[in-house]
């Protein structure tokens, strides 16, 4: 077998940044509600009306794409979940959300992702802050809670053990033991013999009250750069795990080009966040330096791919063409865009803050999510169990 390239200077792993706390190691507490940005089908939904059930948790459903939130209100009610839906496509001109100077910014660019995450995850920060719930779990509708066939998960109930750790930690994430929560460079760098490790991100994830004041930018990554403060890395443990259902990475070029930024800005500032350095260093002359790096991470992956036996015939081809993509994106992205996407990043964070207070000074009912709907804007488009 052909040896491993050694990695450049991207690091391959941040877990030195995070607090692992074992689960029956750590306090218990009520996990008050479940929101899932749901895309799939309510037959995705079972694992999360389980988990809802079981710890007697609100579960907010966030539906766009292939979910309807009239067939997950009905699931729900079978499945004897007490449930709050949106279909988010009506939510996303009412307001609720506040415009974001980043988005603005890559709009220009032409790099904006044509994906709804960010609105949904942010949609969902609000309302749980408005309805006064102190601790909740976003959960994607591809992760697995519950043993199935050979995957040994452990029991929701050490999802109160993540709730728990949500007064000392701004946020716990579960360990993903299925598909690896990586981009398609990062992946690709794995597959091909790299030691390539994980982190903690939005598909499981617990918060506490004190991160509703962060939010998540409309890029890939969005999660990393949730749990930043403005200076660096709120207090993040993990405990516990989970299991994401797998995906191809390399179906096609498009996924590649658009993580290609997010991936780069995220990599490169916990980069930082590794070496004891905080965000306010990230200045042109640092990205221009990183910019290299990854680039010479892609150009090592791609020779790894290349030289690897076992990676072979079209799905070689799909690798190599989405490390291709994903190469031509970087060389596009500039110092002085990564200093001005950072900028406009706080401005943003602010923005956040400052509707954050205006909604809550307009809201008089807090511990009802009915009411925050109404204080949204959002009320006549809600469907519930």
């Amino acid at each position: 077998m052909t040896a491993t390239v050694a990695a450049p200077a991207q690091h391959t792993t941040h877990q030195r940044l995070l607090h692992h706390v074992a689960a029956e190691d750590a306090p218990q507490a009520r996990l008050d509600a479940i929101v899932v940005p749901n895309g799939r089908p309510a037959a995705y939904l079972k694992d999360a009306f389980r988990a809802a059930r079981e710890v007697d948790a609100t579960l907010l459903l966030l539906c766009s794409k292939n979910a309807r939130a009239t067939d997950a209100v009905l699931a729900a009610k079978r499945a004897g979940v007490r449930v709050r839906a949106i279909d988010t496509d009506e939510a996303a001109g009412l307001g609720a959300v506040p415009p974001f100077a980043t988005s603005k910014l890559l709009q220009a660019k032409r790099l904006l992702r044509r994906t709804d995450t960010s609105f949904k995850r942010n949609l969902g920060v609000l309302v749980a802050d408005l309805a006064g719930w102190q601790r909740i779990l976003f959960l994607d509708d591809d992760i697995r809670l519950y043993p199935h066939k050979d995957i040994p998960l452990p029991r929701p109930s050490n999802l109160r053990a993540a709730a728990g750790l949500l007064d000392e930690y701004a946020a716990a994430g579960l360990a993903n033991i299925g598909m690896p929560d990586n981009s398609v460079v990062c992946h690709a760098y794995r597959e091909s013999g790299g030691k390539q490790d994980t982190f903690v991100g939005g598909g499981a994830l617990a918060l506490g009250r004190d991160a509703f004041s962060s939010f998540f930018p409309d890029i890939y990554n969005e999660d990393w750069f949730f749990l930043l403060s403005g200076t660096g890395l709120r207090a993040t443990a993990v405990t516990s795990f989970a299991y994401q259902h797998d995906y191809d990475p390399y179906r096609n070029t498009v996924r590649a080009r658009s993580e290609e930024l997010g991936d780069t800005l995220a990599e490169g500032i916990y980069c930082l966040l590794d070496n004891g350095r905080g965000i306010a260093d990230a200045n042109a002359a640092y990205w221009a330096d990183f910019l290299e790096s990854r680039r010479a991470f892609i150009r090592t992956t791609l020779r790894q791919v290349q030289d690897a036996p076992y990676l072979t015939g079209g799905y070689e081809d799909r690798m190599r063409a989405a490390l291709k993509a994903a190469h031509g994106r970087s060389l596009l992205i500039e110092p002085d865009l990564c200093v001005r996407y950072l900028r406009a990043w706080q401005r943003d964070r602010d923005t956040w803050q400052t509707h954050l207070l205006s909604l809550r000074a307009r809201h008089a009912s807090a511990g009802d999510p009915d009411a925050a709907f109404d204080t949204l804007g959002i009320s006549e488009i809600v469907h519930k169990s």
